[in-house]
Parts: structure tokens; sequence; C-alpha cells
């Protein structure tokens, strides 16, 4: 009786699970999810495996962050045109070429025999990465209208997001120490096939405003080129030989390229980024706060898996197997409970309680000595990370989207995404950029090897509980009470 009664519970189960995942609109969710996935796995999967990648390549200790950095940049700077174009010819359109480009970039990365040849790879990737994840969100929001359902979906995407970079750091332990490094990049090759056919067959076509409307590359290529200029002055200061003038003329001529996209946004008839957008208040603030708290959240990931390993020790596979309480705990948040309290007490109040955790966490692992333990120092910590960051990145998304109307849901995804990736990228140059400069510090004083790894990562934590005390502060006191 109890085999029947548990066999009858689980067909239950599976019913309603099909019932709400299992239409047309779910099915696509899960193409689009799988994606993201991908993106976000080689976003993080190498960071296991950089120490491997310097040796075998012969990178730079600051420029060991371009690895993740071409990505992320390329990524960053390209999104708003991916957004402008998939509004102009059909997200399913962009979204297929994306994936394409980012699974024939994955080939060369896995055959890459230098440093430039991984670099181009991890650029090109980005590129189709930015083609195919400035429309997911508003995919995501057109199948998914009603505030209940939409919530869910939101909490499956922004599990796919935050725990892929977790779930990365374990996959690439895992191939590194097995077979190679060079099969974290060759195995999207199958799975991106799988996912281009079925987004061809799942995936509805949406018309688009025509390309007559202009798509502004100019205004793209200056974007690129003055985040690309921007990360490169913040890793390049780390190395020995940086010079103040030199990093002043570069920091300069950044801006410069920033403003400049700025102006040109205010002048022509169809802008790339629309400015109008910011006039509204809720989108703004939300997408600040993201750039914050990705750029604390990749940051942490980076510098505490290089902890793990130059610091307590741990291999390759040791290491990823070390972050699994993070997307465990991401798991239980953003899937099951963050969706069902952010129905009842409304995303902003989330969004604060999960900023909270968060800076937690970092205050408690920045903390951390030379000979820590593990059980207490590294994984409580990154299972209360997990549970903040669960809580924060789909409250933070929804109160972004939900300050755009619905004709810029294209710019509104696009402008997220790039939030999201800048933030990345920035976090992850400053914060490994801080710890190299001040593990040099300290050796110059006479530190011992240990003692100044591990007070570079302190550096770079206590940085990052900045971003999230930022991000609280502006959360507290600019955003307003949305809508259950």
């Amino acid at each position: 009786m109890v085999f029947s009664t548990n066999g009858l519970r689980r067909d239950l189960w599976l019913r309603m699970w099909w019932s709400r995942w299992g239409t047309g609109a779910g099915k696509a969710l899960v193409v689009l999810c799988v994606m993201q996935l991908m993106i976000i796995l080689d976003g993080t999967v190498v960071t296991v495996a950089l120490p491997t990648v310097q040796a075998e390549l012969g990178f730079s200790q600051a420029g060991l962050a371009w690895v993740m950095n071409s990505y992320l940049i390329a990524f960053a700077g390209l999104l708003l045109l991916a957004g402008r174009i998939g509004d102009l010819i059909g997200s399913k359109r962009v979204f297929v070429a994306g994936l394409g480009l980012f699974t024939a970039a994955s080939l060369l990365c896995g055959v890459a025999g230098s440093a430039e040849v991984l670099i181009a790879g991890r650029f090109l990737q980005g590129v189709g990465g930015a083609l195919a994840s400035a429309v997911i969100l508003g995919m995501i929001v057109s199948l998914y209208p009603a505030p209940g359902e939409q919530a869910r979906a939101m909490g499956v995407y922004s599990f796919t997001a935050a725990s892929g970079a977790s779930i990365g750091l374990i996959f690439g332990g895992v191939i590194t120490q097995t077979i190679g490094w060079h099969w974290a990049f060759l195995i999207n090759v199958p799975i991106g096939a799988v996912a281009l056919a079925f987004a061809v067959r799942l995936l509805a076509h949406q018309p688009g405003l025509g390309l007559a409307n202009g798509a502004d590359v100019l205004g793209a290529v200056l974007v690129t080129a003055g985040l690309s200029l921007g990360v490169y002055t913040i890793v390049q200061t780390a190395e020995p030989e940086a010079m103040l003038t030199r990093t002043l003329v570069l920091a300069a001529a950044s801006l410069l390229l920033l403003a400049a996209f700025v102006v040109r946004q205010s002048r022509i008839k169809n802008p790339l980024l629309a400015l109008r957008i910011f006039r509204r208040r809720q989108l703004t603030v939300a997408n600040g706060v993201v750039v914050l708290l990705f750029a604390a959240g990749f940051g942490f990931q980076f510098t505490t898996a290089l902890y793990v390993q130059r610091v307590l020790g741990y291999d390759s596979l040791t290491t990823g197997l070390a972050f699994l309480p993070a997307p465990l705990m991401n798991g239980l948040m953003s899937l099951s409970l963050a969706p069902r309290l952010t129905v009842r007490f409304g995303p902003r109040k989330m969004l604060i309680a999960g900023l909270v955790v968060f800076l937690l966490a970092l205050l408690w692992i920045s903390r951390a000595p030379v000979d820590g333990s593990y059980v207490v120092n590294v994984g409580p910590v990154l299972a209360v990370m997990g549970a903040g960051i669960g809580v924060a990145i789909p409250a933070s998304i929804m109160l972004a989207m939900s300050g755009a109307d619905v004709s810029d849901a294209g710019l509104a995804s696009g402008l997220n995404n790039t939030a999201q990736q800048a933030g990345a990228a920035v976090g992850t140059a400053v914060l490994a950029t801080l710890a190299a400069s001040t593990t040099s510090h300290r050796l110059a004083g006479g530190a011992g090897d240990l003692l100044a790894l591990r007070d570079g990562y302190g550096a770079a934590w206590l940085a990052a509980a900045g971003f999230v005390l930022a991000a609280l502060l502006l959360s507290i006191s600019l955003l307003r009470t949305s809508p259950r």
C-alpha cells in the first residue's frame, strides 16, 4: 500500500511538472536556459583550470584574467547591439545565429595551442553569446506574461545564470583533472548542435521592426572599445612595469570613447541605446544594482577558486567539488523558495534580503586565515553566498524588466544582460588586480608567500563586500516598492 501511495504521489507530481514545463512555452524555456547555461559555464569553467592554462600557454599573472575578460568584454560590449538587432529582424533569428557562432568558437578554443588563439576563441564565444543571450530575457517575458508564472520562470533562469557559474567551477575541475582543460570547451560542440536543432524547431518566429530602422554599428564599436580599454587599463596596473602616466592616458581614452557613445546615442535617429529609457528610475537603479551584484559575485568566485588552490593547496578536481554548496543552495532558493517569497513580499524586499545575506558571506570569508579550514572558512560561506544570490538575482532582474514598456522589451533585455556581463568583467578585473597588487606589496614588505596571497584575496573579498554594500544602499534608498 505504501508503494502504491508513493507511486500515486510521484505520478501526480510528474503531471503537475509537465502541466507547467511540458507546454510549448516550457519547452522553449528549457532551450533558452540550456543556452544560457552554456554561456555562463564558459564564463567560469576555465577558472579552476587557470593554473594549468597559465603553465601550458605562458600567460603572465595579470594577463591570466584575459582568459575570462576577453569573453566577458565581447559579451558585454555587443549585447546592446544584439538586443537591437533582435528587435529589428526577430529574436529567434538572432538567438539561432548566436548559438551557432558560440558552438563554432567553442571548437576553436578546444583546439587552441597558444595564448593568442585561446583569447581569440574566447572573444568569438563572447560575440556568439551576446547574440543569443541579448534576446533571452525578452523572450521569457513574452512567454510568461502572468506575474506568478513569470516569477517561477525567472527563478529557473536565475538559477541557470547564478548556479551555472558555480557548476562551471565544479565541471571545470573534474574535466581538467581527468581529461584536460581543452575538453571544457569541446564538450560544447555536441550540446550546442543539439540545442540548435531544438531551437529551430521549438522557438516561435517573431517578426521584427525591419532593418530600415538601423542598428548603429558605430555605437557598438564605441561602447565595446571603451569597455575593452577600460578593463585593460585595470588589468595592466597589476603588471610590475605599469606606469601612472600610461594608466591615466588609457583611462582617459576609455572614458572618452564611452562619452562619445553617449553623445552619439543622444543625436542619431535610431540609437543603439535610447537614452530615454534611463528616465525610468526603476529600470536604471535596478540595472545599477545588477552591475554591482555581478561584479561582486564573479570576482568572488574567481578569487576564491585561486585561494582554495594556492593557499589551501587543493587540486583542480577538489577545488571544483569544493564549490558544490553554492549551486545546491542557489537551486533551493531560486527554484523553490524565492519565487513564492517574491510573490508574497515583492521583489524589492527579497532583493534587499538577498544582498544582506551575500554581504555577510563576504565579510565572513574575508577573515579566513592562511591555515583556514574548508569546513569553517569556505564551505559555509559558499552555502550562504548561494542562498543570498539565489534570492537577489531573480529579484533584481524582475525589477529591471518591470521598469520597461513592452515595446522596449528587447532593449531592456539587452541592457540588463549588458549590466550583468559588464559587472562580471569589471568586477573580475578589479578584484584580480587588487589581489595581485596587494600580494606583491606584502611580498615586498617581507611577508611569506602564503600570507601574502591570503592578504591579497582578503583585500579582494573586502572590495566585493563594498560592491554589495553599495548595491544594498541603492536598493533601500532609490528603488520603489513594486507590486507583488
